[in-house]
């Protein structure tokens, strides 16, 4: 446990952090590769590139600087960054590696004076604290599912059964065991890691459940990155028959059990998780409103898939919006997510439970927009793409 002072030292840091956070974290991740390459994998090199990484790290610290005293303001936070690990298997012996690597950074980027002994003690001890809850909290984890039907721990070899094109982006890959075993279930909303290989190192990546677990196959379905190393690997030269290795399911965004009305608001590749979702909520009798977004038919995916479930089942509806579309598409609206829009195809009976998945300002306006028509703040609930990150009001 950490010391009244402990406290108090980390603490008066968050202001120094706040002003210079991700120059820290950038500091930190550029000598971690360097001395450390074997948890390059670990990483995402795109969203290093691209900085996300690294505000998304300044913003954990943040909020866990901020907290330091009462965890339990975290919230959902650390269990989205459990389920993260655990799809990418972070290991205990990876953790030390990461504390070595931030304390040194915070002394050679704050310097000396005000990064002083007792100072990076304090950081010491709090880095400890949370190492300690996160590695308790994904073994836990990495213990249940491996005990569960169809289950395992690490690394497991399945094979491409079928490579289905969903639109002019997106490609779903089927995948069963090498070893010809069942899978383990999971609660749609869920993703899966997998490991590929490269003349140049290994590259891991999570990518979501995009249907109903039947104990025999997953299915991911991946959006082509412009520059996306693995999604171009995985469009282009991933064959029917090839094999990778997968991680167990993970993922703490899942739709959890309602009666009351469900919104499934997506936009782009955002549409993937949903898709199991609806497969689940279309069974019950609770009204479904499926919302989403695209840029026009083309790169529109499942569309045919969902608007069969609206047809087959009377309680689901679907509305589709494309913000350019093209000669010959049909949409029911054109434009990007407005309050207006889901004002007009959301229930007019706001007590409902929205699920909402796509590029960060998307769902940045979309929580605003749901706020301003009257749904629970509670009754929210999003999950990233990239590194954990948090929507600003």
């Amino acid at each position: 446990m950490l010391s009244a002072q402990q406290l108090a030292l980390i603490k008066a840091t968050v202001p120094l952090l706040e002003s210079g956070g991700e120059t820290l974290t950038r500091h930190f991740y550029q000598g971690m590769f360097r001395d450390h390459p074997e948890v390059r994998p670990l990483f995402n090199q795109a969203h290093q590139a691209s900085g996300s990484q690294q505000r998304a790290l300044a913003n954990a610290v943040l909020m866990y600087a901020r907290h330091i005293d009462h965890l339990e303001a975290l919230g959902p936070l650390v269990g989205q960054i459990v389920h993260k690990h655990v799809s990418l298997q972070i290991l205990p012996e990876h953790y030390p590696i990461v504390g070595q690597c931030l304390l040194r950074a915070i002394r050679e980027v704050l310097g000396a004076e005000l990064a002083n002994d007792a100072v990076l003690d304090a950081w010491a001890a709090a880095y400890e604290q949370l190492a300690t809850l996160l590695i308790g909290a994904e073994e836990d984890v990495y213990a249940s599912i491996a005990a569960a039907p169809g289950g395992w721990r690490g690394a497991r070899e399945f094979k491409v059964v079928r490579k289905q094109a969903e639109s002019e982006e997106i490609v779903s890959l089927y995948l069963q065991p090498a070893d010809g075993g069942l899978v383990a279930d999971f609660q749609p909303g869920q993703y899966i890691g997998l490991r590929v290989p490269f003349p140049e190192g290994e590259e891991r990546r999570n990518y979501s459940l995009s249907a109903r677990g039947d104990g025999r196959q997953y299915r991911i379905s991946v959006k082509r990155e412009p520059h996306g190393k693995v999604s171009n690997y995985l469009h282009d030269q991933l064959r029917v028959g090839d094999s990778l290795e997968l991680f167990p399911p993970a993922g703490h965004f899942v739709l959890r059990p309602s009666r009351k009305p469900l919104a499934l608001i997506t936009a782009g590749v955002g549409i993937t998780p949903a898709l199991a979702m609806l497969e689940q909520a279309r069974d019950s009798d609770r009204p479904v409103h499926f919302i989403h977004f695209a840029r026009h038919g083309g790169v529109h995916a499942f569309r045919d898939w969902v608007e069969a479930q609206s047809a087959a089942h009377p309680q689901v509806h679907h509305y589709f919006c494309y913000s350019e579309p093209r000669p010959g598409d049909l949409a029911h609206a054109e434009g990007l997510v407005s309050a207006e829009l889901l004002d007009r195809w959301l229930p007019a009976q706001r007590d409902l439970d929205a699920y909402f998945l796509g590029p960060l300002p998307f769902m940045a306006q979309t929580r605003r927009h749901l706020r301003a028509l009257g749904v629970p703040e509670q009754q929210c609930h999003y999950e990233f793409f990239g590194p954990a990150q948090t929507l600003e009001a």
